[in-house]
C-alpha cells in the first residue's frame, strides 16, 4: 500500500478560501472499493478523534485500512499546519477504484475461471473548525477580556419583579373584600343591642297596668 500525505489551506481550484486542513491518500490498497465505501461512509463529517474512535471498534476488514489514513491526516495536520488535533472534522473521505489484477484458477475440465482482484485509493481530508495561528494550538472560543458574560437570569428576575406587584393585588382583594362584611356584622350586633334594650322598656308599662288592674279588683272586693 502506497500512501501519499499532503497539505490542503488557501485557496481551492475555484479560488475560494478553504479553512486549514490536511489529506492523507492511500492508494493501490487490496481490498474492494464497495467494501471501503461502507466503512468511509460511516466516518465522513465527523470529529476526527470521534472517527478514529468509530474506526478502531468497527467490525469490518476495510476499517484498518481507514484508520491508518486518517491518523495519517491527522498527524499531518498538527504537524504541518500546527493545528489542534480536537479542533479537526472530517471534511472529505471518499474511495476510487484502482486497477483489477486478473488471475485464473484452474477448473474440471482443462478450464479456467477468472478472478478479479480488486483495488482502491482512499482519500480522506481533515480541516479543523477553530484556526489556529503558527507555533501555537487553538485556543476555544471565549467572551473578550473586560466583558462580561450576558446574564441570562436577568429576564427571570425582572418577570418575578413584574409578577410582585400582581401578587400584592392578589392580597389584597380579599382584605378589601373582608371589609364590608365586618361592617355590616357592626350594624347586626348594634340593631340587635338597641332591641334587647328597647324590649324591657316596653314590657315595663304592661306590668304596671297588670298591677293597676289586680289593686282595683282588690279594692271591689272588699
Amino acid at each position: 500500500m502506497a500512501t501519499k500525505s499532503d497539505t490542503v489551506a488557501g485557496r481551492d481550484q475555484r479560488g475560494i478560501v478553504a479553512l486549514p486542513g490536511a489529506r492523507a491518500v492511500a492508494r493501490h490498497v487490496r481490498i474492494s472499493p464497495m467494501k471501503a465505501r461502507r466503512v468511509v461512509d460511516l466516518v465522513r463529517g465527523l470529529p476526527a478523534k470521534e472517527a478514529l474512535t468509530v474506526l478502531r471498534f468497527a467490525p469490518q476488514a476495510a476499517s484498518e485500512q481507514v484508520y491508518k489514513v486518517l491518523a495519517s491526516a491527522v498527524a499531518n495536520a498538527e504537524n504541518n499546519e500546527r493545528l489542534d488535533p480536537e479542533s479537526l472534522l472530517v471534511r472529505t473521505a471518499y474511495v476510487d477504484e484502482g486497477p483489477t489484477l486478473k488471475r485464473f484458477r484452474p477448473r474440471a475440465q482443462g478450464r479456467a475461471y477468472r478472478i478479479r482482484k480488486r483495488t482502491c485509493h482512499i482519500t480522506i481530508e481533515v480541516e479543523s473548525v477553530i484556526p489556529a495561528g503558527p507555533g501555537r494550538k487553538a485556543a476555544p472560543a471565549t467572551t473578550a477580556p473586560g466583558k462580561a458574560a450576558p446574564d441570562r437570569a436577568a429576564p427571570a428576575k425582572t418577570a418575578s419583579v413584574k409578577a410582585a406587584p400582581a401578587k400584592a393585588a392578589a392580597k389584597a382583594a380579599p382584605a378589601k373584600a373582608a371589609e364590608p362584611d365586618a361592617v355590616d356584622t357592626d350594624e347586626v350586633d348594634a340593631t340587635t343591642a338597641e332591641e334587647t334594650t328597647e324590649a324591657p322598656a316596653k314590657k315595663a308599662p304592661a306590668k304596671k297596668a297588670a298591677k293597676a288592674t289586680k289593686k282595683a279588683a282588690e279594692e271591689e272586693t272588699e
